[in-house]
């Protein structure tokens, strides 16, 4: 139980975003204090989502052995949940690149703020700044308790590792063993850097700085097959467990 819950947690921790908002937070005028809440929100809302997850999941049923077929069937459908938003993302992708290149076509425009897409279509038209660039543009310390908030909500293989704790009918203290385990894993794009930037803080900002760029050219992809991995994994696993 602990090692394939393990395995869906650290799925759940490919997060480019998550990293790329901790190297600002950790470049901001306040650093440890901005890193420490953000770090906060992230923990508060793991361990929130796994705890409540946990007693649905039991309160439910899926935790008994009638139950099988139905516990298959969630983890099923997560990872087509998951190779949908991987799909998603990559439509996303091509109509921004598609937009970006029918402007330069037509001359220079509006240059864009960053963020989410516009929802309008309009190729010349300025894009709002996503949420997560609004909370990252004046980093401090109550943005970025909200951030780790929002950024950690629940994905599909998070999910998944409650579900196999909750259903795998262990003790107590193993129970809890795992979910600090899980916990700990889909957190670590934020302690990790955290972590080092106490040891070595200007070894860490160095790193981060260099990272940054690699990590917003290719971050969308890095995500995108993170999410095709724990996709699969979650529909062979389902699917296996419903043959059987």
């Amino acid at each position: 139980m602990l090692v394939q819950a393990a395995g869906f947690g650290l799925l759940a921790a490919i997060s480019p975003t998550a990293l790329l908002v901790m190297a600002v937070f950790l470049g901001s005028d306040n650093p440890r204090r901005t890193a420490q809440l953000y770090l906060a929100g992230a923990v508060l809302m793991t361990v929130l989502m796994a705890v409540t997850f946990l007693l649905v999941l039991r309160a439910t049923g899926l935790n008994q052995p009638r139950e099988r077929d139905p516990r298959y069937g969630l983890r099923l459908g997560l990872g087509i949940l998951a190779l949908a938003v991987g799909a998603v993302m990559i439509l996303r992708a091509r109509r921004a690149a598609a937009a970006v290149a029918v402007t330069g076509a037509e001359g220079p425009g509006v240059p864009a703020t960053g963020g989410e897409d516009d929802s309008t279509g309009g190729a010349a038209a300025p894009r709002k700044p996503g949420m997560v660039s609004r909370l990252t543009a004046r980093p401090r310390p109550a943005t970025a308790f909200i951030a780790g908030l929002l950024l950690f909500a629940p994905s599909a293989t998070f999910i998944a590792a409650v579900q196999v704790i909750a259903t795998a009918n262990a003790p107590v203290t193993e129970t809890v063993l795992a979910v600090l385990i899980i916990t700990v894993l889909n957190v670590l794009t934020v302690w990790l850097p955290f972590i080092a930037h106490l040891a070595a803080p200007e070894a860490t900002a160095r790193a981060l700085r260099n990272a940054n760029g690699w990590l917003v050219a290719h971050g969308r992809t890095l995500a995108v097959y993170g999410l095709a991995v724990a996709g699969v994994a979650l529909v062979l696993n389902g699917a296996l467990g419903l043959w059987h």
